[in-house]
């Protein structure tokens, strides 16, 4: 590894994940001790009313690398990331979920793709070489049809969109902050903030094994109308708007997916 490497924070929402939570902070943490990597997990209890705030603190006492947050009302999945965002000490920073839906070997991945020198390291779920478990069928069915409407509308080949596990250099996630979103559709308002200035990402693909504890808090019905909202005001951004998105695009990276 470079005898500088940089340092990875990873941001873990949780709202009552007391079945879970404690393995996906183990398993992420042994993973990138295992992979030498030099980090801070930052678990943003966003107002559970369960078990999760009490194994939050026994994690920070137990790990070294843990440090937790403790939200309060309103909650909301984008306010939970905003909170941990603003929170990261590192140099690249990875959103994960606190269902261990998400595989930390894929944390490794993105963070070694930064330290290549992309931008930002997005996932894709339906590719090649992926393992998906448990994806319930008339979600799946939705979630294709929300990813192809934002490629046809962004002109991107990028196909999960709408996969919240993703990474970015943390200079980029002040660069396209402020960020609006407090519900799920955070997932879209990053990298498609990231996208319009013209940041570099390598698309990678990920798994995905689906929760097996607790219960998921994404209604697509109640969602639905925000995922829209947010993505026809970015590209409102992205087509009225390009004179004030300063940021210049470097030279791509040789496999560099196209935006």
């Amino acid at each position: 590894m470079h005898p500088n490497p940089m340092k990875l924070s990873v941001v873990i929402p949780a709202h009552n994940e007391e079945a879970v939570i404690g393995e996906t902070v183990r398993d992420i943490v042994a993973t990138l001790n295992d992979a030498g990597i030099p980090h801070e997990v930052i678990l943003v209890n966003d107002n559970s009313t369960d078990g999760t705030a009490d194994i939050a603190i026994r994690l920070v006492a137990e790990l070294p690398t843990v440090r937790v947050i403790h939200r309060q009302p309103p909650g909301g999945f984008g306010r939970a990331i905003r909170e941990g965002l603003s929170n990261v000490t590192g140099d690249c920073v990875v959103i994960a979920m606190g269902d261990a839906s998400d595989d930390p070997k894929d944390i490794v991945t993105y963070y070694r793709k930064m330290v290549e020198g992309y931008d930002c390291a997005f996932g894709t779920r339906f590719t090649r070489g992926t393992t998906v478990r448990a994806y319930p069928p008339h979600k799946l069915i939705v979630n294709r049809i929300a990813n192809t409407f934002i490629q046809v509308l962004f002109g991107t080949r990028y196909n999960d969109m709408t996969n919240a596990f993703k990474g970015f250099r943390t200079e980029v996630i002040r660069d396209i902050s402020p960020l609006l979103a407090n519900h799920f559709n955070m997932t879209v308002e990053l990298p498609l903030k990231a996208m319009n200035r013209g940041y570099r990402y390598a698309v990678v693909p990920v798994n995905w094994y689906g929760r097996t504890a607790g219960v998921s808090r994404l209604s697509i019905r109640t969602m639905g109308r925000k995922y829209l909202f947010t993505v026809l005001h970015l590209w409102l951004e992205r087509h009225l708007m390009r004179d004030e998105l300063t940021h210049p695009a470097p030279a791509p990276l040789p496999d560099t997916p196209k935006p």
